[in-house]
Protein backbone atom coordinates (compact mmCIF):
# COMPACT_ATOMS: atom_id res chain seq x y z
CA UNK A 1 0.00 0.00 0.00
CA UNK A 2 1.33 3.43 -0.92
CA UNK A 3 1.63 5.99 1.88
CA UNK A 4 -1.02 8.21 0.28
CA UNK A 5 -3.54 5.34 0.16
CA UNK A 6 -4.21 5.85 3.86
CA UNK A 7 -4.50 3.24 6.55
CA UNK A 8 -7.40 0.85 6.89
CA UNK A 9 -9.15 0.73 10.25
CA UNK A 10 -7.59 -2.70 10.82
CA UNK A 11 -4.11 -1.37 10.13
CA UNK A 12 -4.73 1.57 12.45
CA UNK A 13 -5.99 -0.81 15.15
CA UNK A 14 -2.95 -3.05 14.72
CA UNK A 15 -0.55 -0.11 14.89
CA UNK A 16 -2.15 1.63 17.91
CA UNK A 17 -3.21 -1.46 19.84
CA UNK A 18 -6.77 -0.13 20.00
CA UNK A 19 -9.82 -2.21 19.21
CA UNK A 20 -11.60 -1.35 15.97
CA UNK A 21 -14.66 -0.47 18.06
CA UNK A 22 -12.58 2.04 20.07
CA UNK A 23 -11.36 3.68 16.87
CA UNK A 24 -14.94 3.97 15.65
CA UNK A 25 -15.90 5.49 18.99
CA UNK A 26 -13.09 8.04 18.78
CA UNK A 27 -14.24 8.82 15.25
CA UNK A 28 -17.80 9.36 16.51
CA UNK A 29 -16.39 11.68 19.18
CA UNK A 30 -14.69 13.77 16.48
CA UNK A 31 -11.14 12.97 17.55
CA UNK A 32 -10.18 11.57 14.15
CA UNK A 33 -11.75 12.13 10.76
CA UNK A 34 -11.29 9.35 8.20
CA UNK A 35 -12.04 9.66 4.52
CA UNK A 36 -13.42 7.13 2.09
CA UNK A 37 -11.50 5.67 -0.82
CA UNK A 38 -13.01 5.00 -4.24
CA UNK A 39 -14.36 1.67 -2.98
CA UNK A 40 -16.10 3.39 -0.04
CA UNK A 41 -13.71 1.98 2.55
CA UNK A 42 -12.81 4.09 5.58
CA UNK A 43 -9.19 5.28 5.43
CA UNK A 44 -7.10 7.13 7.97
CA UNK A 45 -4.12 9.42 7.62
CA UNK A 46 -0.84 8.23 9.13
CA UNK A 47 -1.06 11.33 11.35
CA UNK A 48 -4.07 9.69 13.04
CA UNK A 49 -1.58 7.33 14.68
CA UNK A 50 -0.15 10.32 16.49
CA UNK A 51 -3.57 11.78 17.34
CA UNK A 52 -4.76 8.46 18.79
CA UNK A 53 -1.52 8.04 20.71
CA UNK A 54 -2.08 11.48 22.22
CA UNK A 55 -5.66 10.50 23.14
CA UNK A 56 -4.47 7.31 24.83
CA UNK A 57 -1.77 9.08 26.84
CA UNK A 58 -4.02 11.95 27.87
CA UNK A 59 -6.67 9.48 29.04
CA UNK A 60 -4.09 7.65 31.14
CA UNK A 61 -3.39 10.95 32.88
CA UNK A 62 -7.09 11.33 33.65
CA UNK A 63 -8.14 13.84 31.02
CA UNK A 64 -11.65 13.46 29.64
CA UNK A 65 -12.46 13.04 25.96
CA UNK A 66 -14.09 16.49 25.82
CA UNK A 67 -10.90 18.02 27.25
CA UNK A 68 -8.76 16.11 24.76
CA UNK A 69 -11.05 17.02 21.85
CA UNK A 70 -10.92 20.70 22.87
CA UNK A 71 -7.13 20.64 22.61
CA UNK A 72 -7.15 18.83 19.26
CA UNK A 73 -9.88 21.13 17.93
CA UNK A 74 -7.60 24.12 18.50
CA UNK A 75 -5.36 22.84 15.73
CA UNK A 76 -6.13 24.43 12.36
CA UNK A 77 -7.85 22.11 9.92
CA UNK A 78 -7.39 19.08 12.17
CA UNK A 79 -3.75 18.90 11.13
CA UNK A 80 -1.14 16.85 12.89
CA UNK A 81 0.19 18.66 15.93
CA UNK A 82 3.61 20.20 15.48
CA UNK A 83 6.34 20.30 18.09
CA UNK A 84 5.18 23.80 19.06
CA UNK A 85 1.59 22.54 19.39
CA UNK A 86 2.70 19.72 21.67
CA UNK A 87 4.70 22.17 23.78
CA UNK A 88 1.65 24.41 24.21
CA UNK A 89 -0.68 21.51 24.99
CA UNK A 90 1.77 19.92 27.40
CA UNK A 91 2.18 23.19 29.30
CA UNK A 92 -1.54 23.23 30.04
CA UNK A 93 -1.60 19.53 30.84
CA UNK A 94 1.48 19.87 33.04
CA UNK A 95 -0.30 22.32 35.35
CA UNK A 96 -3.26 19.95 35.68
CA UNK A 97 -0.95 16.99 36.28
CA UNK A 98 0.93 18.91 38.97
CA UNK A 99 -2.40 19.52 40.74
CA UNK A 100 -3.25 15.82 40.51
CA UNK A 101 0.18 14.84 41.81
CA UNK A 102 -0.21 17.21 44.75
CA UNK A 103 -3.65 15.75 45.54
CA UNK A 104 -2.38 12.17 45.30
CA UNK A 105 0.61 12.99 47.49
CA UNK A 106 -1.65 14.58 50.09
CA UNK A 107 -3.93 11.53 49.94
CA UNK A 108 -1.00 9.15 50.38
CA UNK A 109 0.48 11.12 53.26
CA UNK A 110 -2.80 11.61 55.12
CA UNK A 111 -4.59 8.38 54.36
CA UNK A 112 -4.37 7.22 57.95
CA UNK A 113 -5.57 10.50 59.49
CA UNK A 114 -8.57 12.79 59.42
CA UNK A 115 -9.66 13.58 55.88
CA UNK A 116 -12.15 16.27 56.86
CA UNK A 117 -15.22 14.33 55.80
CA UNK A 118 -17.30 15.16 58.85
CA UNK A 119 -17.72 11.62 60.18
CA UNK A 120 -15.98 12.50 63.47
CA UNK A 121 -15.58 8.77 64.12
CA UNK A 122 -11.85 8.71 64.80
CA UNK A 123 -10.34 10.02 68.04
CA UNK A 124 -8.10 12.36 65.99
CA UNK A 125 -11.14 13.88 64.26
CA UNK A 126 -12.02 15.61 67.50
CA UNK A 127 -8.63 17.32 67.29
CA UNK A 128 -8.48 18.08 63.56
CA UNK A 129 -12.16 18.72 62.90
CA UNK A 130 -14.07 19.48 66.11
CA UNK A 131 -17.79 20.09 65.58
CA UNK A 132 -17.20 19.34 61.87
CA UNK A 133 -15.59 22.72 61.07
CA UNK A 134 -14.55 21.21 57.73
CA UNK A 135 -18.19 21.45 56.60
CA UNK A 136 -17.91 25.25 56.64
CA UNK A 137 -15.49 24.95 53.70
CA UNK A 138 -17.91 22.90 51.57
CA UNK A 139 -18.84 19.33 50.77
CA UNK A 140 -16.49 16.39 50.53
CA UNK A 141 -13.22 15.37 52.17
CA UNK A 142 -12.05 18.94 52.63
CA UNK A 143 -8.56 18.31 53.98
CA UNK A 144 -7.63 15.91 51.20
CA UNK A 145 -9.06 18.38 48.69
CA UNK A 146 -6.52 20.97 49.85
CA UNK A 147 -8.17 22.79 52.75
CA UNK A 148 -6.14 22.92 55.94
CA UNK A 149 -7.48 22.27 59.42
CA UNK A 150 -7.73 25.39 61.51
CA UNK A 151 -5.60 25.15 64.62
Amino acid sequence: MALNDGLSIGALASRTGLAVSAIRYYEAQGLIKPWRNAGGQRRFERSDLRRLSFVMIAQQFGFTLPEIRAELDRLPGGRTPTKADWARISTGFRARLDEKIETLTRLRDNLDGCIGCGCLSLPTCALYNPTDRAAEKGAGPRYLMGDRPET
